[in-house]
């Protein structure tokens, strides 16, 4: 229901009389853990009513609830307000007067829904909290499924200039990014990158064109291509809604828009550089509805996940994720702070930025530009009394050597290396200065990963390899027995690419006393690997190949990948 407010429920009942603070504290500590949304708990406990629970919320934001919705709404009511919004927005109205529109809204606890839609229709709103199920339900039957596609807007918008150039004023780039086409074009944008769960959308201006690409499962699928004349006000639009500098063009700038979309909440974070042709604009997509920060849901095998779960309950010691950038390092490392979220321990982490926001954490955004360095919140971390400290990234000696500090005198340490291999995070910590006696006394494990696409399940299908590419895994004949490959064909439900969804690709090295012996002794990231796969350790490549014959992923990216 209301999954990305756990906070704002929180308040909400407790500042009205509908729970006891007993019963409130009560229902807390089962929402922490079991991670379930904080609503759905409280409705669950059968407390109260699903119409006292959203009497309190309604209450709360000053808003008036509408325990029965309309059996049915006005055919001239429903045309009121354009399908595109209805579910972008998640709101159904259900009265039209002159300068005010009636609505019923999924997520009351969204403020931007108010100045987004009075702005785009022009009209004042009046919001109504009810169930959100009934009011989707509402959406669909009124409005259905379909959506409008990006080419039929463009098509409507064909023949509009928006005759704006870069030397424009800011109240100019004002003016025209607030145009209603403007608007629809930007949401649906987005809209279709959150459907097609795409990771990051690209906003890229050339001399004679403007691309827009989304990201989906690691590989670039380009849109139909805009006019190029929408550049400018397509980027000043998304600097609006990301509260940036709009007319600052000559330096990057990083911000972060926080929206509702398709009716659930999603943050994303915007990033603009300026290039020869003008501003290019990126958004990485954080669906928490898309990434599921439960541990035994990341796909590691079971030895894996054991050795995994086994660290993250130690004491002390430091426990590393690598990979290049985009492995799903930090969701490992979030999906481990979530497992020991519990209310006797205090977790404070330093990120660059934060990308999820976690109920109960303490998360601190590292900033050059004033001064907060990792190496510096850490320090201040030591003085606020954590059990466990989580750090973004080990960039610097500094860094490293506080982590080390930190675990030796008690503390349990999640961070990220970029390292290819899991060998690798012990030779570059030496190479960064850090004495090996140390690293040697307070490393417990290190995880290396990468992420490949997933067959599409729709598609699969199997086939007989070239002799050439079998070769090129680097595995005996006689392993493979009657062992079948797959790949997927491409269908629509994968847009033809034969992939959809990611999985993960793990080795786990434990530091043993024989690995610590090596570490000490200054021994290459060679020699420690192959101790490691003495004592059991499966390669990231042995991975892959389970992977290829459970028919997961395909050959070709195991070998892009490993």
């Amino acid at each position: 229901m209301y999954e990305a407010h756990d906070q704002a429920v929180y308040e909400v009942f407790k500042e009205s009389d509908f729970l006891t603070k007993s019963q409130l504290e009560d229902v807390f500590a089962e929402h922490e853990r079991t991670a379930k949304p904080l609503a759905d708990a409280i409705l669950d406990s059968e407390l109260i009513s699903r119409e006292e629970f959203f009497r309190a919320v309604a209450d709360h934001l000053g808003l008036e609830c509408m325990d029965k919705l309309p059996d049915s709404i006005p055919a001239d009511t429903v045309k009121g307000l354009q399908a595109t919004m209805a579910r972008m927005y998640g709101v159904m109205p259900i009265r039209v007067e002159s300068q005010m529109l009636h609505l019923l809204v999924v997520d009351p606890f969204n403020s931007q829904i108010v100045d987004d839609l009075t702005f785009a229709l022009g009209k004042d709103v009046n919001l109504y909290v009810a169930d959100p199920d009934k009011i989707r339900e509402l959406i669909r039957t009124h409005y259905g499924e379909e959506e409008d596609s990006v080419e039929d807007l463009l098509g409507e918008m064909e023949g509009t200039e928006y005759d704006v150039s870069e030397e424009a004023s800011e109240s100019d780039l004002e003016e025209v990014a607030s145009q209603t086409p403007i608007i629809r074009f930007v949401n649906l944008v987005l809209n279709q990158a959150i459907k097609d769960k795409a990771s990051d959308i690209h906003f890229e201006p050339f001399e004679d064109e403007f691309k827009i690409r989304y990201r989906i499962d690691g590989a670039l699928y380009e849109m139909a291509p805009p006019p190029k004349s929408l550049a400018i006000p397509v980027t000043s639009r998304v600097k609006v809604i990301a509260n940036l500098n709009i007319s600052e063009r000559r330096i990057p700038q990083d911000g972060r828009i926080k929206m509702t979309i398709a009716g659930h909440p999603v943050d994303l974070r915007v990033s603009t550089l300026p290039t020869q042709f003008g501003e290019s604009v990126v958004l990485r997509v954080l669906d928490k509805s898309v990434v599921n920060l439960d541990l035994d849901t990341l796909g590691m095998p079971e030895d894996v996940f054991e050795a995994v779960n086994e660290t993250i309950h130690l004491p002390n010691g430091i426990f590393i994720a690598t990979g290049p950038t985009g492995s799903g390092k930090t969701t490992t490392l979030y999906s481990g702070l979530r497992e020991v979220n519990k209310v006797e321990s205090k977790i404070l982490t330093a990120e660059d930025p934060v990308e999820y926001e976690i109920e109960g954490i303490m998360q601190v955004p590292v900033n050059a530009a004033v001064g907060l360095t990792f190496a510096k919140a850490l320090r201040s971390f030591l003085r606020q009394d954590p059990d466990i400290i989580m750090v973004g990234e080990i960039r610097d000696l500094e860094t490293a050597q506080i982590s080390i500090q930190a675990s030796l005198t008690g503390h349990l340490v999640f961070s990220t290396l970029h390292t290819n291999d899991s060998a690798g995070a012990v030779t570059r910590l030496v190479d960064m200065g850090v004495e090996p006696y140390l690293i040697s006394a307070a490393l417990e494990a290190v995880v290396a990963q990468r992420l490949v696409r997933r067959i599409c399940r729709h598609c699969v299908a199997s086939y007989e390899p070239s002799q050439t590419l079998i070769s090129n895994l680097e595995i005996d004949p006689v392993d493979i027995g009657d062992k079948q490959f797959f790949y997927g064909k491409g269908c629509e439900e994968c847009n033809h690419s034969g992939y959809r969804g990611r999985l993960g690709l793990f080795e786990m090295l434990r530091i043993s006393d024989a690995v610590r012996d090596l570490v000490t002794d200054r021994a290459p990231a060679l020699v420690i690997r192959q101790k490691a796969l003495e004592q059991g350790m499966r390669t990231l490549r042995d991975d892959g190949l389970r992977c290829i014959f459970d028919g997961a992923t395909s050959i070709e990216e195991v070998l892009k990948y490993t």
